[in-house]
C-alpha cells in the first residue's frame, strides 16, 4: 500500500506543497477563529457575572432635599427583602466612573451631579417592580437601575461575535476541503497513466483511492499540525490586558485543549474531500 501511494501521489511538487501550505494556513486561521469564539463566550459570562446581583439608585433632587431623600432611599433598601447591602458612593467614585466618558480633567465640582447609591442584591433578588413603587412613594427622585438595559446589548454583542466566529470556522473548513479536492484532482489527473497500469495488473479503484487518500490525509494532518502550533504560539504572544485579563482574546485554562482538535478535524475534512474527489476522478480515467 505504501509503495503504491508513493507512485500515485508524488512526494514533492505543486500538489504536495498546496496541501501542506493550504492546511497549515487554514489551521492557523481556525485557531484564531476558535479563540474568538471561546473569548466571546467567556466575555458574555463575565459581563453577566459583573452586572448580576448589582444595581444603582440615582437621586436627582434639589440640594435642600437631597440628604432627606438619600436617607429615605437607604431606609427603603434596608427593609426590602432581596437587598443585601446598599451604600452611598463617594464623590471620588463617581468621578472615576465619569472619567471614562468625560475625561479626568473635567471640573465635576461645578456640575450638578446626582447622588448615586450602589446596591448589592441577594441571589433571589428583590421584587423590582414593588421596590420601584416604594421608592416613588417615599423618595420620588430616586430611580432604581438594575443594569438590564446595559446587560442585554452586551450579551447580544458577545453572542453575535460567537456566531460570526463559528461561521468563520465553517468557511475555513469549506475552503480546506476545496483545496484538498483541487490538489487531489490534479495529482490523480497527472498520474492517469499509473492508474491505468495498476488497473491492468488487477488493482481496484477502491484500492487505488485508499492508497491515494491515505497519503493526502497524512499531508493535510501534518500541515494542520504545523499551522495549529503556529496559531497557538501567536495567540500566546498576544499582549495581556492586565493581571486579571479575563476579557482578552485568547485561551485560558482548559480551553487551550480546544485547538488540539483542529488537526484532527482537518484530517477528517481532507479524508472526506480526497475520497470523494478520488472516486470522481477515477470514474473518468479509462
Amino acid at each position: 500500500m505504501s509503495a503504491i501511494s508513493d507512485q500515485i501521489v508524488p512526494r514533492s511538487g505543486h500538489g504536495a506543497w498546496l496541501v501542506w501550505l493550504g492546511a497549515a494556513a487554514m489551521a492557523y486561521l481556525a485557531v484564531f477563529a476558535l479563540a474568538l469564539s471561546i473569548s466571546a463566550e467567556r466575555l458574555a459570562d463575565n459581563w453577566t457575572a459583573a452586572l448580576a446581583q448589582s444595581a444603582t439608585v440615582r437621586i436627582s433632587a434639589p440640594p435642600a432635599e437631597l440628604d432627606a431623600q438619600t436617607n429615605a432611599t437607604l431606609e427603603v433598601l434596608r427593609t426590602t427583602p432581596g437587598i443585601d447591602e446598599a451604600r452611598v458612593m463617594s464623590a471620588q467614585e463617581q468621578a472615576d466612573l465619569l472619567a471614562v466618558w468625560l475625561g479626568p480633567d473635567l471640573p465635576l465640582d461645578a456640575l450638578p451631579l446626582p447622588r448615586m447609591l450602589e446596591v448589592f442584591e441577594t441571589a433571589e433578588g428583590p421584587d423590582r417592580q414593588g421596590l420601584r413603587l416604594r421608592l416613588s412613594a417615599e423618595a420620588p427622585s430616586a430611580i432604581y437601575d438594575d443594569h438590564t438595559q446595559w446587560r442585554r446589548p452586551l450579551i447580544d454583542a458577545a453572542s453575535r461575535l460567537r456566531a460570526l466566529s463559528m461561521l468563520a470556522l465553517a468557511l475555513i473548513g469549506g475552503v480546506t476541503g476545496a483545496i484538498i479536492a483541487l490538489a487531489a484532482s490534479a495529482a490523480l489527473a497527472s498520474n492517469a497513466q499509473v492508474i491505468r497500469v495498476l488497473r491492468l495488473v488487477g488493482a481496484r479503484d477502491r484500492f487505488i483511492a485508499h492508497a491515494f487518500v491515505r497519503r493526502m490525509t497524512r499531508r493535510a494532518a501534518l500541515g494542520a499540525t504545523i499551522g495549529t502550533a503556529l496559531g497557538m504560539l501567536s495567540v500566546l504572544g498576544l499582549p495581556s490586558l492586565g493581571p486579571d485579563a479575563t476579557n482578552g482574546l485568547g485561551f485560558q485554562g482548559l480551553s487551550w485543549i480546544a485547538p488540539l482538535a483542529v488537526p484532527v478535524l482537518a484530517a477528517l475534512v481532507a479524508w472526506a474531500a480526497a475520497m470523494a474527489t478520488a472516486f470522481a476522478v477515477l470514474r473518468g480515467v479509462t
